[in-house]
């Protein structure tokens, strides 16, 4: 059966944006957890129990998978992708394994496009930011708006220029929290938590450091395995851009040990 969009991994991204774009009746997708199919269900999204399947009919597809799948995925759906069909790989992973992805997709004669999500889905949803960009950026802007996606912009024509300005910026936002937490514990440590909170408030109020400090520590207890994972695409774009990765390595050693920890 044909459908409007069809989405490969079915987590937290692609259920979400079921959810709020009404996708029932208009979405088919394919997730290696079995499991998942229910959600699917529950959505009115059809459920197929392999790649082939999934996409053999597909104009459209979304890559939502984890990072460590993203080239896989790619790999195992490009020899029964239709011609010319839109491989949109929005997966956080750095440009050259965008590019290897895209290899695969385009030898297959399918279309791709490195597509950037800035922020996370919840509770952004349909606003959430994107970047695009490949030869057919500006054609996949107009497909993702059809579905119901209202912030997104196109960067260029070149694979992995999206993904990098993602990998690079969240050396800033992922490395920010990393050292939050070791700041916090030292604080917590030392005794002087309230202090060194209010002389950071002090110096900068756009939001109260109690809350940005709570906030942050919180993202990375929630989400630290899947940042962790991120980050380690980020050292590798650094690292091909000639750069090392000093505190990138520390940030994913601190994202991934406060992976599902109570924060304090």
């Amino acid at each position: 059966m044909h459908t409007d969009v069809t989405l490969i991994g079915f987590g937290e991204a692609a259920s979400t944006f079921s959810r709020a774009a009404r996708w029932a009746g208009r979405a088919r997708s394919f997730d290696i957890l079995p499991a998942r199919a229910r959600a699917m269900a529950d959505l009115g999204v059809q459920h197929d129990d392999c790649v082939e399947r999934a996409v053999s009919e597909a104009d459209l597809v979304l890559s939502l998978v984890t990072a460590d799948q993203a080239l896989v995925a790619a790999q195992a759906a490009a020899p029964h992708l239709p011609a010319n069909a839109i491989w949109c790989d929005m997966n956080s992973v750095a440009p050259e394994t965008k590019r290897s992805a895209a290899d695969a997709i385009q030898a297959a004669g399918g279309r791709y496009v490195d597509v950037a999500v800035l922020a996370p889905v919840e509770p952004a949803r349909l606003t959430v930011p994107m970047l695009l960009s490949g030869a057919d950026a500006d054609e996949t802007k107009s497909r993702l708006a059809a579905l119901g996606f209202t912030n997104i912009r196109v960067v260029g024509t070149e694979i992995g220029r999206a993904s990098a300005i993602k990998m690079i910026r969240s050396v800033m936002v992922k490395g920010v929290e990393a050292l939050t937490d070791e700041m916090m514990a030292a604080a917590r440590a030392a005794k002087v938590e309230d202090e060194v909170l209010a002389s950071l408030d002090a110096s900068e109020k756009a939001q109260p450091w109690p809350v940005r400090a709570a906030y942050n520590i919180e993202r990375m207890t929630t989400h630290g395995a899947r940042r962790a994972a991120e980050m380690e695409e980020s050292a590798r774009t650094l690292l091909a851009l000639g750069v090392q990765p000093v505190m990138t390595q520390g940030t994913i050693k601190r994202q991934r040990d406060a992976a599902g920890k109570t924060p304090a």
